[in-house]
């Protein structure tokens, strides 16, 4: 893996958790940047959120973080000099509620196999 795309995950993912913090009213009491992935020319970055709610919340972040993109941009490059900023693309990270289905999955067949 590239050491230079893995710093500029890394600087995304602090420096967007502190803009979304301090610049956006969300209606869910928890939002978090888990993860950024970025292109190789880094043109794209798609920003993985874990929101603490419902479905439907979950997905008034993204759409209210999708709306507020332009503002967010113009603040990371005021925070952060890239050669290209990348253009940031706000997806809902599911990795949690799958990792929980796989493990309730292992425990019904744990339990399956005792009696």
């Amino acid at each position: 893996m590239n050491h230079r795309l893995e710093r500029v995950r890394e600087v995304l993912k602090r420096e967007l958790g502190a803009l979304i913090l301090r610049e956006i009213s969300l209606p869910v009491p928890l939002v978090t940047v888990s993860g950024v992935d970025v292109t190789p020319d880094l043109k794209q970055a798609h920003v993985f959120i874990s929101a603490l709610g419902t479905p439907a919340q979950q997905r008034k972040v993204i759409a209210l973080l999708e709306h507020n993109r332009a503002m967010l941009q113009q603040q990371l490059i005021k925070r952060v000099t890239f050669k290209n900023t990348p253009l940031l693309n706000f997806r809902l990270d599911e990795s949690i509620e799958r990792g929980t289905r796989v493990l309730s999955i292992m425990e019904e067949l744990e339990s399956g196999e005792e009696k």
